[in-house]
């Protein structure tokens, strides 16, 4: 049926690249006597090709461009060590201290804190007075990111980030050759984008820059990797599949660069891929952890990553049990991406509240523990997950003392001008809707829910959540009105696409609506999507004996 070809359209990508575990070099699995290692070993085969002529000494050239690839692949903690060691080795290296003021900002992630912009303005002042040689263009890189560390008590963080921007883009026009300096602007573009745009503007500014070097720089790792976050929106998603497919050849013993092709592969309903690239990251985080590498908070964030395309594709157990081990695992684990708090707790509290949601267990969502998570917005989550729990039994007073606890949580997060703040105040209005669900008003719950759907598909929300746009089908379902949810349902697949609950739902509500062969096509794509999973869920039993009844 041509209103549902597009579902079958990410079945017709090209095969599963090879994600296996980070083949390293044997040299940099020797280590030392006590099994340590650290990022000297690596090599251009294992972080990428990277040309970055500097005026320091020769015997840096190759280190400061393993440094440069470090960055590129978001290994923040050992880029920072490669530069400090750069600049010990060689006390004139100007653009050694460049490179350590560039490891402190985390571009994507987070906005450094005070403590962090006074190191970053202290590198600036050595790179600015080293009495080596430095040549115009090193002048006009350590430029670029003094416009971002200065001013921090007059200039916000968007400001400053756009003075960086700026400045990188004069990089970038004024040695146009520099690929290095093409890469870190197209980053800026995508580190300045303004907050809830809905045009993408800067990614696909961004894109532009990168697609013109990805033919004849197929190696370089921060331009495949800067395409995937250009394109990292479900409207875009598809012109980042190339990239997608490179990034982890190009850099295999990054972890960040074997979990960051999941990215289109969550967005385009590759779940196999998505699991396959976030197990290998997994597996090497540990490696390079067991090293004595940073970074061993990273494994989290591919976590997330693998438990939602575990759920996707069926694979409840597999998902159940990931659960489990992070359970087990140490309480206490570094910052990842210096966002300032526990990964690990952060992500057990988030999948902890999501799973009994994605599983309709709702008395289970309804009695979940509440879980602290110093820094975040997860314990608004699982208020959340409890009132959405409790609104399916029909609780309204179970739904409004979960409410309470949202609100909570919202003033705290206000006082605390925390980032999170939003997100809260989100999951607030959310709540609010399904009370009106438990209190019988579907139709304002509805209302109520139509703008936040709205904006989250304008914007293109990260997958990993229950999409708002769902929960419309799901009530207008309630409501018996299937025709309606259908709708709701088909654009829902459409920015997430082969998700098991909204492709079971669609094939439910075209069946209620008449429209078996729509039925019949999506309950087949589910079927194929869940291919060998051994998912006891009672959905996919039933898509089971209608198929076979065929």
């Amino acid at each position: 049926m041509k209103r549902i070809a597009w579902l079958l359209l990410v079945s017709s990508l090209f095969a599963l690249a090879a994600f296996a575990e980070p083949a390293f070099a044997a040299t940099a699995l020797a280590g030392d006597d006590q099994g340590q290692h650290h990022h000297e070993d690596l090599t251009a085969a294992q972080l990428g090709t990277v040309t970055f002529p500097v005026s320091c000494a020769p015997s840096v050239q190759k280190p400061f461009e393993r440094g440069v690839a470090l960055l590129h692949s978001f290994w923040y903690e050992e880029a920072e060590k490669e530069f400090q060691h750069i600049a010990t080795d060689d006390p004139h290296c100007a653009m050694a201290h460049w490179g350590v003021a560039m490891s402190l900002w985390h571009q994507l992630w987070n906005h450094p804190d005070a403590k962090v912009i006074e190191r970053g303005l202290d590198e600036v002042h050595q790179a600015k007075t080293t009495d080596g040689p430095t040549t115009a263009r090193e002048k006009a890189y350590i430029a670029a990111i003094a416009a971002f560390y200065s001013d921090s008590k007059k200039l916000d963080h968007a400001a400053r980030a756009n003075a960086y921007s700026d400045a990188m883009k004069k990089v970038y026009d004024s040695y146009p050759d520099d690929h290095e300096a093409a890469a870190f602007y197209a980053l800026s573009l995508l580190a300045s984008e303004p907050h809830n745009d809905e045009t993408f503007a800067n990614r696909k500014q961004a894109a532009a820059v990168l697609e013109k070097l990805f033919a004849t720089e197929p190696d370089h790792p921060g331009v495949a990797h800067y395409l995937i976050h250009s394109y990292d929106k479900p409207q875009l998603a598809q012109l980042g599949s190339p990239a997608a497919r490179r990034y982890a050849q190009i850099a295999p013993a990054a972890p960040h660069a074997l979990h960051m092709p999941s990215h289109i592969f969550a967005r385009v309903g590759l779940w196999q891929d998505d699991i396959n690239s976030n197990l290998a990251s997994i597996a090497a985080t540990r490696k390079t952890a067991a090293m004595h590498m940073g970074g061993e908070g990273h494994q989290f964030h591919a976590m997330d990553f693998l438990f939602y395309a575990y759920m996707q594709s069926g694979r409840d157990a597999d998902a159940k049990a990931l659960i489990e081990e992070i359970r087990a695992m140490p309480d206490k684990h570094d910052d990842m991406y210096g966002k300032g708090y526990d990964p690990h707790a952060a992500t057990l509290a988030h999948l902890t509240a999501l799973y009994p949601i994605e599983m309709h267990d709702w008395a289970a969502a309804a009695a979940l523990p509440l879980q602290e998570v110093a820094g975040t917005a997860e314990y608004s989550v699982i208020y959340l997950s409890r009132a959405i729990g409790s609104a399916h039994l029909h609780k309204p007073d179970d739904v409004r003392k979960d409410i309470t606890g949202i609100e909570r949580r919202h003033r705290q997060l206000l006082a605390e001008k925390s980032e999170f703040a939003d997100a809260v105040e989100n999951d607030h209005k959310v709540a609010q809707a399904w009370l009106s669900f438990a209190e019988g008003k579907i139709d304002d719950g509805i209302e109520a829910l139509r703008p936040i759907a709205d904006k989250a598909d304008s914007l293109g929300d990260e997958p990993g959540d229950v999409p708002v746009r769902e929960m419309i089908a799901d009530m207008l379902m309630e409501a018996k009105r299937p025709q309606q949810a259908l709708a709701e349902f088909q654009t829902d697949l459409k920015f997430n696409p082969n998700r098991f609950d909204a492709l079971y739902g669609a094939a439910r509500a075209a069946e209620a609506a008449g429209k078996q062969t729509d039925a019949t096509e999506y309950y087949a794509l589910l079927l194929k999507v869940c291919d060998g999973s051994n998912s006891t869920r009672p959905e996919l039993s039933r898509v089971r004996e209608l198929v076979a009844q065929k």
